[in-house]
């Protein structure tokens, strides 16, 4: 294909490549988007729903830690619980991005984006 045109033909070819690239990416994040991981902490009394674009989209206090003189350790167990919801938000991104690259044929261990 393009013979008479050199290293043109191959510049194409990975334009091409760049582009369907652009496109898988542009799909993943959409798909990150939807999918849901949940955070906890005090043994399940507070929970963080977010996307695995590390979006919080939910919080559930269970009522029994509503106690004036622990207003701290409920503090506490809220970060906790959005801190875990994050992790895991940054666990599976990177899941379905390594699942992305290996079904484009990059080598293992290549990082998206770039």
């Amino acid at each position: 294909m393009l013979k008479g045109l050199g290293g043109l033909g191959d510049m194409a070819g990975m334009m091409k490549k760049a582009q369907e690239m652009q496109a898988k990416m542009a799909e993943m994040q959409e798909t990150l988007g939807t999918i849901t991981v949940e955070g906890e902490s005090g043994a399940g009394l507070v929970r963080a729903t977010a996307t695995a674009k590390g979006e919080l989209t939910a919080l559930d206090i269970d009522p029994s830690i509503f106690q004036p003189d622990e207003k701290e350790m409920v503090e506490d167990l809220i970060l906790a619980a959005v801190k875990d919801a994050q992790a895991k938000a940054q666990d599976r991104s990177q899941s379905e991005m390594q699942r992305m690259a290996e079904g484009m044929g990059l080598p293992p261990g290549m990082k998206l984006p770039f």
